[in-house]
């Protein structure tokens, strides 16, 4: 990072002040400070959303640069302890830079999260890496406000051959932000291949979800394959089918993707076509609690059945209901997988914490009067790493069960 105490855009960022006895959580790493832990005055007011501000303490003690939104509940966003530092180019390409290394460390093919936000230190930016495309979720006010320099950081980098800024997470609506997305660099003229353990997989950048494709599962789909030679699978909530297909290629006897959208279910259907795994993959549309509860009355079962949903808990008031739902789930789940089989469950809600979860798994399998063995408790794979002093980043939930 560059010191530059004598540029002007470092001299007139406004100064933000906590509240007294407010800077511990910062001084120990975590980067939020909500609205309530500083002084928001007419002057904090009046700073334009996703600004650059100084932060200080109580005694004027300087505590680094951060991306300011007063009209946040989230207010501040710390970038760095450097008070003297420019949030140019040169910063995004280093902390980028030390974020490929990561990545390029732990993986061998350039597809994988880039930026996972404030565990990388750019809090609020996603980055997702498919080879010479590259997609980025901007979900603060701050980064919405630096995405052209983003944007050359990440070309002066890599070299992409197209750039998607994806400002459609519901997140934003909290900074004030509209939803947009847009082509920042080069063209797109379809879907982008992404190769997983030697199986193609298929990811639509401008109109799938988040960033079109959960490289947070990777390691997940790779234990869940080691389960399908010779079985039957179910996909639930299969979406473009990475654990329907990467099950496929493992050998499963029959796999079955179940899901709502039509869009993903087609892009499946292509990668399966393109593995030589149409053959024995079917995916259909349907909603899969529905569905579930159909196979179960209709006494269809399956040797290995994943249920992967989009979270139950949007929000804390959401959680009581939530886990109701993870129970229904885990107990449907339970009721269609055949003795001796397997049921794979995920929560991506950071709202639920993995005791939460697991009591609700518990028991959901109990209500379905079955009986199982923990043989995998896991989260998100190292492109996805936990900030240790921010707890919400450790969202993911996986645990897989050995039935009776």
């Amino acid at each position: 990072m560059k010191p530059n105490p004598a540029s002007p855009e470092t001299d007139s960022r406004p100064r933000i002040r906590l509240l007294k006895g407010y800077s511990k959580r910062l001084r120990q790493g975590n980067p939020w400070l909500y609205s309530n832990e500083l002084v928001m005055d007419d002057a904090a007011r009046a700073v334009p959303p996703g600004a650059l501000v100084e932060l200080v303490d109580a005694g004027d003690e300087r505590l680094g640069v951060a991306t300011f939104n007063p009209h946040s509940l989230i207010a501040g966003r710390r970038l760095t302890a450097a008070p003297d530092a420019a949030i140019d180019r040169d910063f995004f390409v280093e902390r980028l830079t030390r974020a490929l290394s990561l990545r390029e460390t732990c993986y061998d093919t350039p597809c994988y999260r880039l930026i996972h936000s404030e565990a990388d230190h750019l809090p609020g930016l996603i980055v997702d890496r498919f080879g010479e495309v590259l997609v980025c979720q901007l979900n603060s006010a701050g980064m919405d406000r630096l995405s052209e320099v983003i944007v050359a950081a990440l070309d002066a980098l890599l070299a992409p051959r197209a750039i998607v800024l994806r400002g459609d997470s519901p997140i934003r609506s909290l900074e004030g932000l509209e939803p947009t997305i847009r082509v920042a660099k080069g063209e797109l003229d379809g879907p982008v291949a992404l190769s997983e353990t030697g199986v193609t997989l298929l990811a639509d950048p401008l109109a799938g979800q988040k960033t079109g494709w959960y490289f947070d599962q990777r390691d997940n789909r790779d234990f869940v394959a080691r389960l399908c030679a010779g079985r039957s699978l179910l996909d639930a909530f299969c979406y473009s089918g990475g654990f329907a297909l990467r099950g496929a290629a493992a050998g499963a006897r029959t796999v079955l993707g179940i899901d709502r959208s039509e869009a993903a279910l087609t892009l499946a259907g292509q990668a399966a076509e393109r593995n030589g795994l149409a053959g024995n993959s079917r995916f259909r549309r349907a909603d899969a609690l529905e569905a579930l509860a159909r196979f179960d009355t209709e006494h269809e079962r399956f040797d290995v059945v994943v249920a992967d949903p989009p979270s139950f808990v949007k929000a804390r008031r959401d959680l009581k209901g939530g886990l109701r739902a993870y129970r229904k789930l885990a107990r449907l789940a339970a009721r269609v997988t055949a003795p001796s089989g397997f049921i794979a469950l995920a929560s991506c809600s950071h709202h639920v914490d993995a005791a939460a979860f697991g009591e609700a798994v518990a028991r959901g399998v109990a209500d379905a009067g079955r009986h199982g063995r923990i043989i995998r408790n896991a989260g998100a794979g190292p492109d996805h790493p936990i900030h240790p002093a921010l707890p919400e980043s450790a969202y993911l939930k996986f645990l897989v069960l050995a039935l009776d």
